[in-house]
């Protein structure tokens, strides 16, 4: 199969879209296919305007060269790396996401980079869809407790698997959110089970979504001293650490 990588971009001109894209693809224009998807639109008296979104895609000859420096055109890397961020293969999955996140980032009137990649395995064994979302000022995408995020998420799910008539488990992450909140819910958890092994009381945590539970459960489930269970009705739910009798 030919290697296409592919990058789309939500930016207020067809023109800041393309640099954007050239810019974190690290290629010359020269080294793409440009492709607008929406030429956006003004609105009335300039009100109510969509911005345009344009897709870049690395000719097939420059995955395997990069092109020689001249004039202004900046020197290209020892070794041409694709920006981890891109799909490296123009998958038709991959690209159903990326576009369906990219289309509602687009109406939210976000200026947004999107990129899809297949990421591990869910607990069913199917295969996750990671979609990364980078741009500037994205903390309205996160929302209190990352209820914006996971509407996102959901509502991606849904158009998604509408489409390709299966369920298809995306993860929609904003600036390594996720990854930072994964590794914050560990810490609370051990540092919660300590707590609880010192007083001998059980500790209740903040509520969380049933991803985030799951998260607190998995890193404490081999624990020595304490054991875990969910409390409460969702959106309440909380994680109560439990200190083992001797």
């Amino acid at each position: 199969m030919e290697q296409r990588t592919t990058l789309e971009i939500i930016a207020p001109s067809v023109e800041q879209a393309i640099s954007q894209g050239l810019s974190q693809l690290g290629l010359p224009a020269e080294a793409v296919e440009v492709e607008v998807l929406d030429a956006g639109s003004k609105g009335l008296f300039g009100l109510g305007g969509r911005q345009v979104r344009v897709r870049l895609t690395v000719k097939a000859s420059d995955l395997q060269e990069a092109p020689a420096a001249s004039g202004s055109i900046p020197e290209p890397q020892p070794a041409p790396v694709k920006p981890a961020s891109a799909p490296p293969v123009e998958d038709p999955m991959l690209a159903l996401a990326e576009q369906t996140v990219s289309t509602l980032l687009h109406h939210l009137r976000l200026t947004a980079q999107v990129a899809a990649r297949y990421g591990e395995k869910d607990r069913e064994n199917r295969t996750i869809i990671q979609v990364d979302i980078h741009g500037d000022d994205l903390g309205v995408l996160i929302g209190r407790r990352s209820e914006t995020l996971n509407a996102l998420q959901h509502i991606a799910s849904l158009i998604v698997s509408k489409q390709t008539q299966q369920w298809v488990h995306l993860i929609v992450d904003v600036e390594g959110y996720r990854s930072r909140r994964e590794r914050q819910l560990r810490h609370m958890a051990r540092r919660m089970a300590e707590q609880a092994v010192k007083t001998g009381r059980r500790q209740v945590l903040e509520p969380m979504t049933a991803a985030e539970r799951r998260i607190v459960h998995l890193e404490l489930r081999n624990h020595p001293a304490v054991t875990t269970e969910s409390i409460g009705e969702e959106p309440a739910r909380k994680v109560t650490i439990i200190p083992k009798k001797s």
